[in-house]
């Protein structure tokens, strides 16, 4: 079926409709940025003058440049572009930002009328333009919204070109290289790319699974081939190479070392790594220092799996908590507590909505008792989150993650877009099991839950409806 005229002023009242309390959040309440904000502006201007992606150092009482890949290049990367255009104001980082929000709503409509009803897909696309979180979070220079605005991208131009599936696969896969420069877990959803083509072509019919593995070696490639410049960069300026930055061995020692919480805590030389010369060697002793306290210690890292998840899902706060470090007399306490609870209560109602996403209203048969038992769990978990003893949301998060992969009779059809979708979510929660949990973290599934949620309770059976390619 033809896209319906209605299609396009829906998008652009969408985008508008999102950018406009984003821009007046951003431009009002943006501050100095601070924590891994004050590093992300401080690359970008470096990156607006013409000094790449680097810092000084003193030697010898002089100031020597030196390239620089702690954090991934990407947001520094896409804020330094716009810093040497429009100068290196703050009030560029926020009109940025809130930018990529509005985008952001129109992305997850977009995505979603790959895998819903035209209206379910509309709601999907509105509760991420009202979502307060996301609304407070473009006031905060971060690089969340950019990276899960450029990972939903990939997904929709892979699942869009229906008529020609292995295109669109390379199509996403590229993107998904490019996301995975502002944040590399991005590459984790790149596998999933597999499950884009509904079958497989005549030719290659006889390789059966083989199709689905040469499908996802090739989107592997392709996004590595997207990440290699940058990789090559590394290798040559730095003191050795580095796929795209030299924290994922610090993040893992956090989440394992005798002194973990199972969220971010600093570490110190004396921790383990006392004799380093440079980010790579450091990156990688902290790995080697990471592995060794988990390999030594494995019940210590497994015990503090339900910690990590928790901060990473059990609240919201992280927004305010930064506005309020970067402008301190404009957040007193009160207000300061009240924004918490106000995203924290957003937060834990989409997510307990999001968990009857994979529940299906069926009337009739054996769908009909298959959804009724995963309603009731679906209800039992968020009974269990609010009635434990400290709110514990995490478990529904898991739930959202593996409850869609489940194939019940009755259930809807497990559409490339939906999969891809909750494979974003299902990584996300590996990546903070394994390392560590804050609650920022979840910003990236934030459009995830929406969508979700936008599909709860959907009707078995019922097509989305085709568009032209």
């Amino acid at each position: 079926m033809a896209r319906r005229p209605s299609d396009l002023p829906f998008g652009f009242a969408l985008f508008f409709a999102a950018l406009a309390p984003r821009l007046w959040v951003a431009l009002r309440w943006a501050g100095e940025p601070v924590w891994d904000g004050h590093y992300y502006d401080f690359g970008a201007r470096r990156i607006a003058q013409g000094l790449g992606y680097s810092d000084d150092v003193s030697i010898g009482g002089q100031s020597i440049w030196h390239a620089w890949c702690h954090y991934p290049v990407g947001y520094s990367a896409f804020l330094g572009g716009l810093y040497r255009v429009f100068g290196a104001d703050l009030r560029v980082a926020a009109a940025a930002d809130a930018t990529v929000g509005a985008l952001l709503a129109v992305i997850t409509w977009l995505l979603a009328r790959e895998a819903l009803s035209s209206g379910r897909a509309r709601v999907a696309g509105l509760l991420v333009a009202a979502h307060p979180g996301l609304i407070v979070y473009s006031a905060l220079v971060m690089s969340e919204p950019l990276s899960v605005l450029l990972t939903l991208a990939g997904f929709w131009l892979a699942v869009r070109d229906r008529g020609r599936p292995v295109r669109g696969v390379i199509v996403g896969a590229l993107v998904l290289g490019v996301a995975a420069l502002v944040r590399p877990q991005a590459l984790l959803c790149v596998p999933f790319l597999a499950f884009v083509p509904r079958h497989a072509p005549p030719a290659l019919l006889p390789l059966g699974r083989g199709f689905r593995l040469a499908i996802a070696a090739l989107a592997c490639a392709t996004a590595l081939a997207a990440v290699a410049p940058w990789t090559a960069r590394n290798c040559a300026r730095m003191d050795g190479c580095a796929l795209v930055s030299t924290n994922a061995g610090w993040n893992l020692a956090i989440g394992a070392f005798p002194r973990a919480t199972g969220r971010f805590e600093t570490l110190r030389a004396s921790d383990g790594c006392r004799e380093v010369t440079g980010q790579v060697q450091q990156d990688r002793c902290w790995f080697h220092y990471g592995v060794d306290q988990i390999r030594r210690h494995p019940g210590h890292w497994l015990a503090l799996i339900p910690a990590k998840l928790g901060f990473t899902f059990d609240h919201e706060s992280f927004a305010i908590e930064y506005l309020h470090e970067a402008r301190p007399s404009a957040w007193p306490e009160a207000r300061r507590r009240r924004g918490r609870e106000l995203l924290t209560m957003a937060h834990r109602a989409l997510l307990s909505i999001a968990s009857l996403g994979a529940v299906a209203f069926v009337t009739r048969g054996r769908g009909r008792r298959a959804q009724a038992l995963l309603a009731i769990a679906a209800i039992a978990l968020v009974a269990f989150a609010i009635e434990a003893d400290s709110p514990t949301f995490w478990p529904i998060a898991l739930f959202c993650s593996v409850a869609p992969w489940v194939a019940l009779p009755g259930a809807p059809e497990r559409r490339p877009a939906w999969l891809l979708a909750v494979s974003l979510l299902a990584t996300t929660l590996a990546t903070h099991a394994i390392f560590f949990g804050e609650d920022r973290y979840h910003v990236v599934v934030a459009p995830i839950l929406c969508m979700l949620a936008a599909g709860a309770l959907r009707p078995a059976g019922r097509p989305v409806r085709e568009r032209s390619a």
